[in-house]
């Protein structure tokens, strides 16, 4: 239901660090819609601009207006009621973003006597400033030994403010974190995060009075709920959202430790589930993932809907607690009046509402065109408020919608061995402590010579070839989130290629070309040789078959 009200309201624009106040009259119709996780708005205003017949009032918003330089929004909006019995302590909604687009119509009032009047028509839509930056941030970055609230702090720019409060996940030293975001994927950093959050049964929470954000482990319950006025309550709506008819099961496909771990739904319809498949040797990371999908199995309660006769006194923004009037007709239909209530979405939409043109304020300057219409003074509009609330102790965690970052991303490194000297082609398993199981140690030279750890197995080859990866060896790893793993080797060792010409192969293994044994066989004279030798700086041992000879050699060469 729309109502005609008036606000007290604020509007600031910055742009390049300099500062537009626009007069609330000249402020023609916004929108607001404003979520737990953050907003978006649109607002409408004019400025009028006399100087081109000898006026005072000019334009001082155009000349920044028209640069590409970045807009911040600043809204201030509060009630103005007169009629109440007592006097409320006024409060405002307040909320800032970033400009998304813009635009700029101009209307000019011919005079009969000298030059015409101008009005610049602005329209500024805005976004919450994480959603506008990182929407458009697509970095590509490795990280070792690095927690995610450290990833965080590295991409938030001085626009974007963080207070979070999710120890658990942020908080924790690890071995690799992985953001290999590009668009030509569609995930952005901010799709990341969000993805990230959900994954993780987290919350995305934004602040209104600070202007910042916080990932959480679980929603804010703190703070004293804010009672609401049953008289500025047109209608109240109970919603029911949808309820997951699904079980879901844990499959870890690792053969040593196969599992098929079900987690059950009271409101499941038989027959339907979601799996969740797993390959991991390690039990506690298949028994975390029993627990997080647990946690991320919830069933939502009742929700209640508001929709506003006036803008509340005492203004409210998304994630704050509220009470309902406990007054009688709140505890029908089943609204539970003496619940505690959260606010998860709020949508304000703020039209002119009909007023005079301003003929009037020009009477006496001619008979011209009509002037453009505009607000009076006190700032009426014709207002639409709807406000939806969740219980306080709601599990489910409202969150924008995002695109799925696309793993894995494949670099080249180098294997790293700390076996022998420097010049040796060793190789080496290191054995995780935690959990028994060897990796190996590759140098990513496109990270700033970075290492990461890869699973020590046998790659590509089968099981009865046992050819770990040599020291320097470069390679092709596939890089995820939070681990990575050997895809395939890209180069031949020093002295294992053989010439075209011999149609050989050829199998080359040991320390160095003067410290292994080789096995080739090739052809010569088109006819088939085979080779074996062993070498040891100055002493050989060689085998060779060949065309009616075989060869036994041992020597050793003189210093």
């Amino acid at each position: 239901m729309a109502f005609a009200d008036r606000l007290d309201l604020g509007l600031t624009l910055t742009i390049g660090g300099t500062a537009h106040a626009i007069a609330s009259s000249d402020v023609l119709a916004f929108e607001l819609d404003l979520h737990g996780w953050g907003h978006e708005g649109r607002v409408e205003f004019r400025v009028l601009d006399e100087t081109a017949h000898g006026g005072q009032k000019q334009d001082k918003l155009l000349a920044d207006f028209l640069k590409p330089d970045l807009v911040e929004v600043a809204l201030e909006l509060k009630a103005v009621h007169s009629d109440t019995a007592t006097k409320p302590t006024f409060t405002s909604l307040k909320v800032k973003g970033l400009g998304l687009d813009k635009t700029l119509t101009e209307e000019t009032v011919a005079q009969a006597k000298g030059a015409g009047i101008t009005y610049r028509h602005y329209t500024v839509r805005f976004v919450d400033p994480a959603r506008l930056l990182w929407s458009q941030h697509y970095p590509c970055v490795l990280y070792t030994q690095k927690t995610l609230q450290d990833v965080l702090d590295a991409h938030k720019g001085d626009k974007i403010a963080l207070a979070n409060d999710w120890a658990a996940q942020l908080d924790k030293t690890l071995p690799l974190i992985f953001l290999g975001l590009s668009p030509e994927s569609g995930a952005s950093f901010y799709d990341w995060a969000v993805w990230f959050t959900h994954t993780r049964n987290g919350v995305l929470a934004y602040d209104y009075t600070a202007q910042g954000y916080q990932f959480r482990a679980t929603k804010d319950a703190t703070g004293t709920p804010i009672t609401l006025r049953a008289a500025d309550v047109d209608r109240v709506s109970v919603v029911f959202p949808e309820v997951a008819r699904h079980d879901v099961a844990i499959l870890n496909a690792a053969a040593e430790s196969p599992k098929n771990q079900a987690i059950t739904n009271a409101q499941a319809v038989t027959g339907i589930r979601q799996d969740v498949l797993l390959r991991t040797d390690i039990a506690d990371d298949v028994q975390a993932r029993v627990t997080l999908e647990t946690a991320r199995l919830k069933v939502r309660g009742q929700e209640v809907e508001l929709d506003w006769n006036r803008f509340p006194a005492v203004a409210v923004a998304p994630n704050a607690l509220v009470k309902l009037p406990d007054t009688a007709g709140w505890m029908a239909a089943g609204v539970p009046s003496k619940e505690t209530f959260r606010v998860r979405r709020m949508s304000l939409r703020a039209e002119p509402l009909p007023v005079e043109s301003v003929e009037g304020e020009l009477a006496g300057e001619g008979q011209g065109e009509e002037a453009p219409r505009r607000p009076k003074p006190e700032s009426r509009f014709l207002i639409t408020l709807t406000t939806r609330l969740e219980k306080k102790d709601e599990k489910h965690v409202d969150l924008p919608a995002f695109t799925t970052p696309v793993y894995p991303r494949f670099v080249e490194g180098l294997i790293v061995s700390e076996v022998g000297e420097k010049k040796d082609e060793t190789w080496q398993a290191y054995t995780d402590s935690a959990t028994s199981l060897d990796s190996y140690k590759v140098k990513l030279p496109l990270f700033a010579n970075q290492i990461v750890q890869v699973p020590f197995n046998a790659s590509l080859q089968p099981g009865h070839f046992y050819f770990p990866a040599y020291k320097g060896a470069r390679v092709l790893v596939a890089l995820d989130f939070l681990r990575a793993w050997l895809k395939r080797h890209l180069d031949w060792r020093a002295g294992a290629r053989l010439p075209s010409d011999g149609q050989g192969v050829h199998l080359l293994v040991g320390k160095t070309t003067t410290s292994g044994t080789s096995m080739r066989h090739f052809y010569e004279d088109n006819k088939p040789l085979w080779r074996l030798q062993r070498t040891n700086e100055s002493d050989t041992e060689k085998v060779e078959l060949k065309e009616g000879n075989l060869l036994i050699l041992v020597k050793e060469e003189s210093a």
